[in-house]
């Protein structure tokens, strides 16, 4: 279909673009032409129904009207034909068969052609709007083919009628009455019928005219014939207008007197009807799916005119509806953590890098290469040798013993004295590389941090049962020298590179085993879902187990907190219960009861941790049951008051623990006999230890433990705290001054204390010199204010009133500022050696500092940061205002 469509369009267009000489005169033959074909439409649409008589007479007007719309119809139709020759060429597979059929109906639609030509284009514009694209790059084409034949045509007018009379025959083109007739599809395969006419003498124009094009549609069960003449005329015809390019693309118009304009309701109907149909389009083939640049572009354009804080705080409602509410799910009782666990196992430390050749280490003043392993060893050593460690003893015997494992026969030969070594040139060497580091430029740091960001998105995530969770610490860490904590016993010990074969993996058997670096493998894979962890292996220098786990965020840490806090609350019910009986048995005949009963009075009264059994390879620090008798002195009467207990002891992290206490006298009273005739070395509690303690504690209440006491305790002391202190019109620093008063008392309670920073003085010293600026600067607003207040008076206007409102309020706002700083100040001062943080973190319930937050309007973040809150989003959901612990 589409090689014969391209064919009569070529002749069509050699016809209606041939030149006319100067000394011929083509008019009669036009109107001749005209005049037949006028007289054949009333001769055939007399045949079909009186009806009819309307159509007849709008072919049948005057001469001058009939030529025009002739040769409108003529000209329009050869640029119709190319740009559907194109379209149709596309389906040609499906139109092979139809030719034949186009030839049988081609007389019966000339036949009424006047009665259906406004069905037609209507038509026409359904039939354009499917193959809009098309159209297009057709019409093009169309335009320059019309040109090279326009200027070929007046070689060959005489020799070309006989060929182009067999191409129309070849091609079943049937011509009537001069006009010839393109082939015509049946009702069920046709889609297009299109005519061609003989195009009069060109007259030059720069205007543009409307292209009309004729377009039948197809009916599935019958033809156009069987419509009603009165729904054919209700047919409306599509104007399209296309830049004219060539004489022979002339409009009309210009060549001859104009014969009406086209009426612009029809088309803005039909642009209804095209809108209709589109949208019918869309919903039929899904319009719902959008591209991601589409979504991009939606996006930004919801963004625009937006602040940066209304982007911000859309994107955090986001990441709000993205949460798992995990919280609101069923809580499991049979113990399983998961069902479903996957993720890319744990980073390891980066392998070493040899020093550059111009970095030495000197012995005894004589320059050494080192092997690689004593090198690496040697390098921990040189970044320390400013800091406080490398001046003990103890750090140094434990460095060099280590250091000589590593080190070849002939090293461990010459290097037998630490204070010979010279490691200035690698210290240096490292300094630099800090500075280096300190002072990257902005393009270095941002490709670093996307370089963190793909370590985080391959290593950062595990998947548990349907959801992706962040994990917390996926780097294992790197190889150098233990510190420990106080005057730990091993420190400078050497920490050794943790390999892929000393780490065990744990994941869900249908998930995918995470791969080990090249040339490794994992020690062992397990499938154990009654743990938390994704892996772990055991360190080298105390033995003890290390965790890869998830993020404190994640559902595991959460339900964990969770549980933890209510169990703190359930003692909340019963510990006077508990008291009591401990109370009762200070008085047993049993001296394991007794010493069981007042140790767990010290672990509710004074928070103090239970306590282990130390080896001798490790720090000495104590709790309760490990207290020794040198770690106490009793007093019956102390500054005023009656049987005071000094403790004196390591705690924890070597934080030294010391207090002294006023007891009860048959607490007193038992010390005495539990110290009497022991050295200093011995145990208080000798019959105690912490599993016996546990064992009798469960046996009170399910769940029941010496940390539980610890969290109680300094949880139900928050409460009363902020109940005594906060003060309902006092504003949000002053709120916040209380708060941190309370939460000083827990971290006094729980013994959680810290050195005072060294740049603790500098700090206060700004702060002080920024109170100081503010106090001046208020003194100023006053003074400003007074003037103010004075213009008021004297020139009584509106602009000095106004002025006069704006130094109060600078005056308001300055003071607002200097309360804060003060409040500042107050609150680092009496904070310097408390750590507050691990008291908020770890043993106060969230819910209670939610609910102070919600009850005196003050912002959760002024408690939380961003990754707090991001800890406690089940506290943060679950508590109101009314909460009490």
């Amino acid at each position: 279909m589409g090689d014969s469509a391209t064919a009569v369009n070529s002749t069509a267009l050699k016809q209606n673009s041939s030149p006319v000489p100067n000394n011929v005169n083509h008019e009669p033959s036009r109107n001749d032409s005209i005049s037949s074909v006028k007289k054949h439409h009333l001769s055939s649409s007399s045949q079909k129904s009186s009806s009819s008589s309307s159509v007849k007479k709008e072919h049948s007007g005057s001469p001058s009207k009939s030529h025009s719309k002739e040769n409108s119809s003529s000209s329009h139709s050869s640029k119709s034909h190319h740009k559907h020759s194109n379209s149709e060429h596309k389906h040609s597979s499906k139109h092979k068969s139809s030719s034949s059929d186009h030839s049988k109906h081609s007389d019966h639609k000339h036949h009424s052609s006047s009665s259906s030509s406004h069905k037609q284009r209507d038509s026409s514009s359904s039939a354009h709007k499917s193959k809009d694209s098309s159209k297009h790059s057709s019409s093009s084409k169309s335009n320059s083919s019309s040109k090279e034949h326009s200027g070929s045509s007046s070689k060959h007018h005489h020799s070309g009628e006989k060929s182009k009379e067999k191409r129309h025959s070849e091609n079943g083109v049937k011509k009537e009455n001069g006009i010839d007739m393109l082939p015509v599809k049946s009702a069920s395969e046709s889609r297009v019928t299109i005519k061609t006419e003989p195009l009069p003498s060109p007259v030059k124009s720069h205007s543009s005219s409307p292209l009309k094009i004729t377009v039948k549609r197809p009916k599935t069960e019958e033809s156009d014939d069987d419509m009603p003449l009165d729904s054919r005329l209700s047919s409306k015809t599509v104007a399209v207008k296309r830049p004219v390019d060539s004489d022979d693309d002339m409009p009309l118009s210009d060549r001859a007197p104009k014969i009406g304009k086209l009426d612009t309701s029809e088309v803005k109907s039909e642009n209804v009807v095209k809108k209709e149909k589109k949208r019918k389009h869309d919903d039929d083939y899904g319009s719902t799916q959008v591209t991601k640049k589409k979504k991009k572009l939606e996006a930004l354009k919801a963004q625009k005119g937006k602040t940066g804080a209304q982007v911000k705080k859309e994107k955090l409602q986001a990441e709000e509806q993205e949460k798992w509410r995990w919280w609101e799910e069923d809580r499991k009782d049979d113990g399983t953590k998961w069902k479903f666990l996957e993720h890319s196992g744990p980073m390891f430390a980066p392998p070493y890098e040899p020093l550059p050749d111009e970095v030495k280490f000197y012995y005894d003043g004589k320059e050494m290469k080192l092997s690689e392993k004593a090198e690496e060893v040697a390098t921990f050593y040189a970044r320390m040798i400013e800091h406080d460690y490398t001046t003990r003893d103890i750090f140094n015997r434990n460095f060099l013993k280590d250091w000589r494992k590593t080190m070849t026969l002939e090293e461990k030969q010459t290097i037998t004295d630490l204070k010979k070594c010279n490691f200035t040139k690698m210290h240096a060497y490292f300094t630099r590389l800090t500075e280096e580091r300190k002072n990257r430029t902005k393009e270095e740091k941002l490709k670093l941090k996307k370089d963190n960001e793909k370590l985080v998105e391959m290593y950062g995530y595990a998947k548990i049962d349907g959801h992706t969770e962040k994990i917390g610490n996926f780097r294992i860490e790197p190889p150098g020298l233990f510190r420990g904590r106080g005057d730990h016993p091993k420190q400078g010990m050497l920490k050794k590179r943790t390999m892929p074969e000393d780490v065990i993996i744990n994941c869900s058997k249908d998930a995918k085993v995470p791969d080990p670096p090249e040339g490794h493998k994992w020690k062992e894979v397990r499938h154990d879902n009654t743990v938390s962890w994704l892996a772990c292996w055991v360190e080298n220098i105390q033995g003890s187990t290390k965790y890869v786990m998830l993020n404190a965020a994640s559902k595991l840490k959460g339900e964990k907190d969770w549980q933890k806090y209510e169990t703190a609350r359930k003692l909340h019910s019963t510990v006077d219960r508990i008291r009591a009986q401990y109370r009762e048995d200070w008085k047993s005949k049993e001296m394991r009861i007794r010493q069981r009963a007042v140790a767990l009075y010290f672990i509710d009264k004074l928070a103090l941790r239970a306590g282990n059994e130390k080896d001798e390879d490790q720090a000495d620090t104590v709790g309760c049951c490990s207290l020794r008798v040198e770690h106490i002195k009793l007093h019956e009467k102390l500054n005023d008051k009656e049987f005071v207990v000094e403790f004196d002891f390591l705690g924890k992290d070597s934080i030294r623990y010391y207090n002294q206490v006023s007891v009860e006298k048959r607490v007193f009273k038992n010390l005495l006999l539990f110290t009497d005739n022991k050295q200093g070395s011995d145990d208080v509690f000798d019959r105690l230890n912490t599993a016996i303690l546990n064992k009798h504690l469960s046996s009170l209440m399910d769940g029941l433990t010496a940390k539980v006491f610890r969290t109680y305790n300094a949880s139900i002391t928050l409460q009363q705290q902020l109940d005594l202190l906060t003060v309902a019109d006092d504003p949000i620093p002053a709120k916040l001054l209380s708060y941190n008063r309370a939460n000083r008392a827990v971290a006094i309670l729980c013994n959680h204390q810290r050195a005072v920073p060294k740049n603790f003085s500098k700090q206060m010293e700004n702060l002080q010199a920024k109170i100081e600026a503010k106090q001046v600067a208020i003194k100023d607003a006053k003074k400003e204010v007074k003037a103010a207040k004075s213009d008021v008076k004297n020139m009584k206007t509106e602009k000095a009133r106004s002025l006069y409102e704006r130094k109060k309020k600078m005056v308001e706002r300055l003071q607002e500022q200097l309360t804060k700083l003060e409040v500042q100040a107050t609150d680092k001062d009496e904070n310097k050696d408390i750590a507050l943080g691990t008291s908020k973190l770890n043993y106060l319930d969230p819910r209670i500092s939610i609910a102070w937050c919600k009850k005196w309007d003050v912002p959760t973040e002024k408690v939380y940061n961003k990754a707090q809150r991001d800890k406690f989003a089940w506290a943060i959901d679950m508590a109101e205002s009314d909460f009490v612990f």
